[in-house]
């Protein structure tokens, strides 16, 4: 049994255009991030120095996480985005199957053994992206926000896996004038705008059905939003741990 943890884990969830990929603008030394980019060769929002590689088989990202293992320039991988990745394993694996109740537990065993395994063991940092999906919950009777996958992934969801899920936003100026910290800067820009597009790092009572969650003192209640800024998340990370 492994008992190897990755603490600098990072899942970033949101819908489309709401500032996911563009989060990655300031990660330092950036030719040492391995970019593992699964929607179609989607080209990031800014020019990158990133290792950028299209993955065009979902077995290509074990692989990927075992060969930057002896890779010492890599520090940082970004899988872009895990919905994606998920889907191109149900196209290719699972659709064309002929015994398709083992294709779909051979699909939620394909995601458990990256997530126990290779980003278990990594020592690199790691960054998923995923989209977001609100429908009701009859169960509940209320709007629930979650990362969208099929098969027994359902039950537990994506987010299981992380100990950190940040969501992004697009908040009014408004809005955030109640939020005060070093890691939330207004630019003359967001000025122009009346908003900003942000991380959220923890619940509040507008938002509790959806799966935000960090580890308990991360952030504080005046972080409740912050810029969305992947490399001041990852900082803050190895403060917090180390």
């Amino acid at each position: 049994m492994s008992t190897a943890v990755n603490d600098f884990l990072v899942l970033i969830s949101g819908e489309s255009a709401s500032g996911k990929s563009a989060s990655l603008l300031n990660l330092e030394n950036p030719e040492g991030v391995l970019y593992l980019c699964t929607e179609a060769g989607k080209k990031l929002p800014f020019r990158s120095k990133f290792l950028e590689k299209v993955v065009t088989d979902p077995l290509q990202i074990p692989d990927a996480f075992d060969h930057a293992e002896g890779m010492e320039n890599i520090h940082t991988i970004v899988v872009d985005s895990v919905t994606f990745l998920l889907e191109q394993y149900e196209t290719q694996y699972v659709l064309p199957a002929t015994n398709t109740m083992q294709a779909w537990g051979d699909f939620q065993q394909y995601f458990k053994k990256l997530m126990q395994d290779q980003v278990a063991k990594s020592s690199k940092n790691v960054i998923f992206t995923a989209h977001t999906l609100t429908l009701y919950n009859e169960a509940s009777m209320a709007m629930e926000t979650k990362i969208p996958v099929k098969g027994a992934l359902k039950n537990n969801g994506i987010e299981a896996f992380f100990s950190i899920n940040l969501m992004t936003v697009k908040k009014s100026l408004k809005d955030l004038e109640k939020y005060s910290s070093e890691m939330l800067i207004i630019t003359p820009q967001d000025e122009a705008l009346g908003f900003k597009y942000v991380f959220q790092t923890q619940l509040t009572k507008e938002t509790v059905n959806t799966r935000i969650r960090s580890p308990m003192g991360l952030f504080s209640v005046a972080e409740t939003f912050i810029n969305n800024d992947t490399q001041m998340v990852l900082n803050r990370l190895h403060e917090y741990y180390k």
